[in-house]
């Protein structure tokens, strides 16, 4: 029987899971949101995976914020998720200098340059409903955007597929207004923004 490496997240609102082989090729990953049935989800992905690839062994290894418990009722090792990020980040991308994540209910920094230096917020509400629901206030300057969230990711998805300098520019105004709303939390949005679109 196959033994892999088995990583679970649990976040505030989703499951994710990632099984990897020995060359660390992954082999299956999927998430749900949870609805604060974090057991119950992870079963269900977790049978996903055995329907695909069969039946097999794990090493497993839990992160995210809502993963602390489970792995200690478990007995399986948990690892915090910043330092998850920034582990897997120095071995698969080298060349990466600054990693933002913006979760469920948090928003996560870390700057590799001159040392690993890493930073959570967790009174941000970067990534939540809340978040998608403000946004068009938030760059509504640049672009005319619905007040509806469930036509917003239509019409950035739409603004994304421009092309060349306009796509730059978009992009470059939709990272500095983001990054002046977050100032607090994202102070290198701006430096990166600008990196990845130079």
């Amino acid at each position: 029987m196959n033994t892999y490496k088995l990583g679970i997240d649990i976040g505030s609102t989703t499951v994710k899971i990632a099984i990897l082989d020995e060359n660390n090729q992954i082999l299956f990953s999927d998430y749900e949101r949870h609805f604060a049935n974090i057991q119950e989800t992870l079963q269900q992905l977790l049978e996903k995976a055995v329907d695909k690839l069969g039946t097999f062994h794990v090493h497993p290894v839990i992160t995210g914020s809502g993963g602390l418990t489970l792995a200690t009722h478990l007995n399986v090792p948990f690892t915090q998720e910043v330092v998850a990020v920034s582990t897997a980040l120095q071995d698969y991308a080298p060349q990466c200098d600054v990693a933002i994540e913006l979760g469920g209910e948090d928003a996560k920094i870390i700057y590799f340059t001159n040392g690993v230096d890493q930073r959570m917020n967790g009174i941000c509400a970067g990534g939540t409903g809340s978040f998608i629901m403000n946004m068009p206030r938030i760059i509504s300057p640049f672009i005319r955007l619905p007040p509806a969230a469930v036509y917003l990711q239509s019409r950035i998805s739409s603004r994304l597929s421009m092309k060349g300098q306009q796509r730059k520019t978009y992009l470059l105004l939709f990272f500095r207004r983001l990054s002046t709303r977050q100032s607090a939390v994202l102070p290198a949005v701006n430096r990166f923004a600008e990196t990845l679109l130079s």
